[in-house]
Parts: structure tokens; C-alpha cells; sequence
């Protein structure tokens, strides 16, 4: 029978396989200013990204605004590359021929040989007073409340020290006492000096040495810098003073295609030919612009919007490709005659020469959208003669600092060298990735506080973790059965994982992200703390894939720079060897060695060994930067932490305790001076109670109870009542103070 069944049934086959429907991934978007929307990212050549960054002008020291952009850029260009598993090559120029540069360069050369020369006092007095005329007229036209601000605070400075050395000079003091007095002048009226230096005598500066010194001076620091704030270096970096043959070759294109001319031996830009192409459009970042005035002439630098200047060019929205250079500036040979490139065809030249005709992201401050990165825009879009010069264009929020924009121009900045004297690299970067990239971060104590606590918080994550890794086992002991903690921490693991890739796929926000990895952290902290209150192992394998996932993200976005599984590397930067591996053995021989000596001391009340034991905990480890952390009923955590952190935490732990201590002696002094004032009170018998209240009570019985008031009215029946209750407590307070007395207490 059952053989029939079995050839009624046929030959058997597999059933039918459907696939899984699976769930929709998301997909890396980009904030495009080119559309002021998030835009999803599509390299133009498969997984290749072409990247240009308008890079630094060097001509002062880079600030944490500056910092605010190539942090940023850094973290986007990592997590690009090492996240989203992009082949990035980022190219960046740097700026070291500029207005800016050749008028500092200028006023340093003219400043320097102006000292060499040891004027007299009483000529530093005149000349500054002479420069201060121009200065007034220029600080009465400025309009700007952040330039005016600065230099009202820079007449403020000179005026102070300009008087004491005018009185002195005035009744021909020694000296001795004038020379100091004329030196700090000179140095307080640099700026002013300077600039009335260069407006007399800065078109005799014609040697084209005296313009490289400076940016490539400033270019120097500027490496410095970044390296040490942990930021990438470039793939290709490019230096205008090194691309002038293609700048002219690329003026000359942009000439023959129609959309440029000469004027008077410079080269403009024809901004409404080229608008009114119907292949083109001029403006695309911050169309409502075009034609502020203030924005283009600022964009065509100080030097360059003289009157004669501005009368060169066919329209006021024209703006300079080549300029003829003027006595007192660097030159080069072109076509043309003598010149030097204008400040946007820098960067068109350099990345159209090393990326080609169009690339896939460009990035910059926010401040360079327009007109910089829209005229980058026009003149490359009209060398090339297409409209996708640039497909995704990036730009950074500002920094600000007391909600003021920091600025080179204006003085107000904090260097980098500054702010990393404060924190660390990695708390700045912290800091950054705690916010948006593109928008305004206000550079406060605040912020980095914040920082620096998410920074601690974890870091003693990290180091719980590798305290229980290093608890002993076999090869076969790390696997450990799973219970529904585990499955329930796995699950928030896997979860918290992907919320990370949803915020890095929106616009790389990494701020959701790194509250995301805080929530991680936190619940692994809950975890381990459950496992521990019952006296259970933690699951080493979990814990482990949790903080190699945090330590894998932390070194994606360039907070960890080393090779570590799991946290913060340690022993600082430029250590090749892996210090936790050499010490950690050792200092948990020593940990086990004072555990077993306090267990003894205690069981036979040594407590001068126990204080001992607290010594090396409290004061001789931490300056090595080791951490003992004693738990009841639990092996002591060993820690390695940074010496200064140790070294705060102890003079924070040091300042608790004496605040404890001395609310405690406030207190106890507080109790002895109420017990005091009791005392005193019961030795007062109720009989004189009242009677020395003579500004309420006029008469009293023979108890001395008041009958009458201050004027002489009798006392009414309620008060009579009230200050009865008042006698009569009194009454007993006396008599237990008697009592007292007679058994032997207070007298």
C-alpha cells in the first residue's frame, strides 16, 4: 500500500524557492548648493569621486574658523572613502598670490626696514599722529559694525600708550624712560603704521622675492596645523605661484570663446555675454546676488577697485581674469603685458588642469559662494564650454565665537595653535562631529565641555570593555551562552548600527550619528552593569563586537588615528608600540599583589597598610597614568588613562572632599553656636524675660509678666494669652536648665 502512495504522489522534486521582499536601503544624499536640497550622490565614474577644496590664503596664521572647514571636509572626505568605500582624490590649492597677500607682504617689508632704521621718539610720535589722520577718515567712513568695532578698538589701543609718551617726550624725560615708551608705541600702532607706510611708499616694493616670503612662510604653519589637527593631507596640492603658464593659457580660451576681454592690459570676465548664452547661466549658487556691489569688490580684493580700475571693465558684474599689475605688486609676462592671475581663475585654472572638465564635488566656507565659487563657476563653465563644471558643490557653516563671525580681516580669531593648547585634536573634532557640517557652530566653552564629556563618557566605556576582555579563559571559554540580556543588547546593537547608516546617508550627519553611538554606549553600560550587580560575567564576545563597531566609527570620522581594536589609542601620538600590551601584564601582577595584602591588612586592622594601599591608588599611580578602581566583592579595574585626566580628576576628587569637609565643620559649627544660643536662652529666668524690653512693655506684675504696652495701655486679652505661652515654655526651659546644673551639665 504504501508503495502505491508513493507512485500516486510522482517523483519527488524541491518546492518552489521564493526570494525574500527584503526592506528598501537608503541612499547617500549630499547637501548640493547648486539646488539648496539634499540630492542623492552619484559619482560620475562609478565608485571614483573627483574632489576640489578651495584651500587656505596664506598670509596669517590659520584660525579655528579655517578649522571649521578643513575638519569638516576631512571627516566628509573619510567617511566617503573609508565608510561609503568611495575612491576619493581630493585635490586643494593654496592661495599664495592674493590682494591680501601682497599688501601684507608689503607693509611687513616697509614696518621692518622702518624699525631697522631706530627712529627717534619723538619721530615715532609724529609719524603715528600723522598716520592717525587717514585712519579717523577711514574709521568715520566704515559702515561694517564689525570692521568699525575693530578698529575703534585699535585707535582705542594706540591712543592709551600714545599719550603717556607724548607727555614724556613734551617735558624731556631721560631716556631711559622714554625709549620703553616709544617701543610699546610702535608695537600697538603696527597696523596703523603699516597701512600709511604702504599708502606712501608701497609702490617702490617691486622685487617679486619680497611677495613669496610671507605665504610661503604662513603655508609652512599651515601644514603644521593641519597635521596636527589630524587632517588629511591632499592628494594633489596646488600653489598659484606655480600655475601661471596655464592661468594665461586658460584667460586666453575664455578671451577666444567669447566671454572675455581686454581693457587697459587687464582681462575681465563678460558677464553678460556669457549670461545670456543660452547654453550658460551666470549666478547659479546665489542667483539673488548678482550684482551686489559690496560682494564683487570685495571678491576683487583691495588693491583692485580703484576708481580707474573699475571704470576698465564694460559692466560693474564684471570681474577680473588677469590684472596689469600696478608699481608695488609681484608680475608676470602674459600676452597682455606684465600682470598677475585674478583671484577666482586660481582655482579654475589649477582643478580644470588636474581634474578636467568636470568633477563631482566641490568644496568651500560658506562665505566663498558667491562671488568666488559663482564666478569659478562661469569662467570654467566658459573654458570648457558646458554647463556640469561642478555636480555636487559643498559648503561649510561658519564658526563663530560669542556668536561673531571669526575673521583674519576683522582680528577676531583664536589660532589653531591657540585652541589645541586648550584641547586636544580629538576633542575639537569631537566638537565638530557633535554638529551639522553645514551649518554655524558657535565655538564656546560649552561646546567643547560637551565635547570633552562625550570624549569620557566613551573612553570609560572602552575601558570597562577591556577589562572584562582580560579576564582569564580558554579558547573555548569566550563563547558563552546567551541569555535574553544578550539577545535583548543585540538587537538594540544591530538597531543603533543602522540608525548610523540612516544619519550618514542623510547629508553625512553626524551629529545623529554620534548620539546614536552614545545611546549604544549607554546600554552597553547597563548591561554590564545588570551582569556585574549579580555577580554574572559579562559576555566578552558581545561587548567586544560593540566596541570594536564604536572604535571601527570613531577612526572612520578621524577621532582615532592607530591601529587599535578597541578605544582611544594610548600613550600618546608618535608611539609605535602598543603600551596597553607591555604594561597591562605587570600592573595587573601589582593590582592582584595590593588586593591580596589589603585583604590581609584588613582582616588584621592594619589600617596603616590600607592607607598605604589608598596612596598607590590615589596618588603614585595616577601620575603614570594608571587608574585603580576598587569595587566590593569584585577584582579591582585596572585603567590605563591619560595622566592629566587622571591628574584633574584627582584635584577634582580633592576639591569635593574639602567642600564636604567644609560644609561638615559649617555645620558642626552652625550646631554648637544654636546650641549656644539655647543655652543661653534657658539660663534666662522667665521672670526677666520681658523686662528687658523696654521698647514693647512699660509695666510688669511681680512675676514679671507685662501689664502694659511701650504707652502705657494695658495689655489685651489675646496678647495676654500669646506671651503666657511664651512664659511658660520659658518656664520649663529654666527649670531643665536647673535641673542641668544641679546634676553636673553647663554652668
Amino acid at each position: 500500500m504504501a508503495g502505491s502512495a508513493e507512485q500516486a504522489k510522482g517523483k519527488r522534486v524541491q518546492p518552489a524557492w521564493s526570494p525574500p521582499e527584503g526592506t528598501e536601503q537608503p541612499r547617500l544624499h549630499l547637501y548640493n548648493s547648486l539646488t539648496r536640497n539634499k540630492d542623492e550622490f552619484v559619482p560620475q565614474n562609478g565608485k571614483q569621486v573627483l574632489w576640489y577644496c578651495c584651500g587656505p590664503t596664506v598670509y596669517d596664521a590659520s584660525h579655528m574658523g579655517h578649522a571649521r572647514s578643513y575638519i569638516s571636509f576631512d571627516i566628509l572626505r573619510r567617511v566617503l572613502m573609508n565608510y561609503f568605500k568611495y575612491d576619493v582624490f581630493y585635490c586643494m590649492n593654496i592661495t599664495d598670490i592674493d590682494d591680501k597677500i601682497i599688501k601684507r607682504a608689503r607693509q611687513n617689508h616697509l614696518f621692518e626696514q622702518y624699525r631697522e632704521k631706530k627712529p627717534a621718539p619723538a619721530q615715532i610720535l609724529g609719524d603715528v599722529q600723522t598716520a592717525l589722520k587717514p585712519f579717523l577718515v577711514k574709521l568715520a567712513e566704515t559702515t561694517d559694525p564689525d570692521k568699525k568695532q575693530m578698529l575703534e578698538r585699535l585707535h582705542a589701543a594706540v591712543t592709551s600708550v600714545l599719550g603717556p609718551l607724548q607727555e614724556a617726550v613734551q617735558r624731556g624725560a631721560a631716556a631711559s624712560e622714554v625709549a620703553p615708551k616709544a617701543e610699546l608705541l610702535l608695537e600697538e600702532a603696527k597696523d596703523l603704521l603699516s597701512d600709511w607706510l604702504d599708502s606712501q611708499l608701497g609702490s617702490q616694493v617691486t622685487e617679486n622675492s619680497i611677495f613669496s616670503i610671507l605665504p610661503k612662510y604662513w603655508e609652512g604653519e599651515y601644514h603644521q596645523d593641519m597635521e596636527a589637527l589630524n587632517v588629511l593631507p591632499p592628494d594633489v596640492l596646488t600653489r598659484v605661484s606655480e600655475y601661471v603658464p596655464e592661468i594665461v593659457a586658460f584667460v586666453k580660451k575664455v578671451v577666444e570663446n567669447g566671454y572675455g576681454y581686454v581693457s587697459n592690459g587687464s582681462v575681465y570676465f563678460d558677464t553678460a555675454q556669457f549670461g545670456g548664452s543660452e547654453k550658460h547661466s551666470y549666478g547659479k549658487l546665489v542667483p539673488e546676488a548678482v550684482g551686489d556691489q559690496k560682494a564683487l569688490q570685495e571678491g576683487e580684493g583691495d588693491l583692485s577697485i580703484s576708481a580707474d580700475r573699475l571704470s576698465e571693465k564694460r559692466s560693474q558684474n564684471d570681474f577680473a581674469l588677469w590684472k596689469a599689475s600696478k608699481p608695488g605688486e609681484p608680475s608676470w609676462d602674459s600676452p597682455w603685458g606684465k600682470g598677475r592671475p585674478g583671484w577666482h581663475i586660481e582655482c579654475s585654472a589649477m582643478a580644470g588642469s588636474i581634474l578636467g572638465e568636470s568633477m563631482d564635488i566641490h568644496g568651500g566656507g560658506f562665505d566663498l559662494r558667491f562671488p568666488h565659487h559663482d564666478n569659478e563657476l562661469a569662467q570654467s563653465e566658459a573654458y570648457f564650454e558646458n554647463d556640469h563644471w561642478v555636480r555636487y558643490f559643498l559648503h561649510t557653516g561658519h564658526l563663530t565665537i560669542a556668536g561673531c563671525k571669526m575673521s583674519k580681516s576683522l582680528k577676531n580669531f583664536i589660532t589653531i595653535k591657540d585652541a589645541l593648547a586648550k584641547h586636544t585634536a580629538r576633542q575639537l573634532r569631537l566638537a565638530f562631529l557633535m554638529h551639522s557640517w553645514k551649518d554655524t557652530l558657535d565655538y564656546s566653552n560649552n561646546t567643547m565641555e560637551s565635547a570633552i564629556q562625550y570624549e569620557k563618557f566613551i573612553n570609560e566605556f572602552f575601558l570597562n570593555v577591556k577589562d572584562v576582555l582580560r579576564a582569564p579563559t580558554n579558547i573555548t571559554g569566550q563563547y558563552e551562552k546567551w541569555d535574553s540580556q544578550e539577545i535583548e543588547l543585540n538587537k538594540s546593537f544591530y538597531e543603533k548600527k543602522a540608525a548610523v547608516h540612516r544619519a550618514l546617508c542623510d547629508n553625512v550627519d553626524t551629529r545623529t550619528a554620534m548620539e546614536e553611538m552614545r545611546a549604544l554606549v549607554s546600554l552597553g553600560n547597563t548591561y554590564i552593569a545588570a551582569k556585574k550587580s549579580n555577580r554574572q560575567a559579562p559576555n566578552r564576545m558581545l561587548l567586544q563586537s560593540v566596541a570594536a563597531y564604536l572604535t571601527e566609527m570613531l577612526r572612520v570620522f578621524g577621532a582615532i588615528d592607530g591601529v587599535e581594536p578597541i578605544g582611544f589609542p594610548v600613550g600618546g601620538s608618535g608611539q609605535n608600540m602598543d603600551l596597553e600590551a607591555i604594561v597591562m601584564p605587570y600592573l595587573s601582577v601589582l593590582s592582584d599583589f595590593r588586593e591580596t595584602v589589603r585583604k590581609i591588612a584588613r582582616e588584621n586592622k592594619v589600617t596603616e597598610v590600607l592607607q598605604l594601599c589608598d596612596a598607590l591608588r590615589d596618588d603614585t599611580l595616577p601620575e603614570l597614568g594608571v587608574r585603580l578602581e576598587d569595587h566590593e566583592g569584585l577584582p579591582t579595574v585596572v585603567k590605563l588613562v591619560d595622566r592629566e585626566t587622571l591628574l584633574k580628576e584627582r584635584e577634582e576628587k580633592k576639591q569635593v572632599e574639602e567642600e564636604k569637609k567644609r560644609k561638615k565643620e559649617e555645620a558642626a559649627r552652625k550646631k554648637q553656636e544654636q546650641e549656644a544660643a539655647k543655652l543661653a536662652k534657658m539660663k534666662i529666668p522667665p521672670s526677666e524675660m520681658f523686662r528687658s524690653e523696654i521698647d514693647k512693655y512699660s509695666n510688669f506684675d511681680d512675676s514679671g509678666f507685662p501689664t502694659h504696652d511701650a504707652e502705657g495701655k494695658e495689655i489685651s486679652k489675646g496678647q495676654t494669652k500669646k506671651l503666657k505661652k511664651l512664659y511658660d515654655a520659658q518656664e520649663k526651659l529654666h527649670k531643665d536648665y536647673l535641673e542641668m546644673v544641679q546634676n553636673g551639665g553647663s554652668s
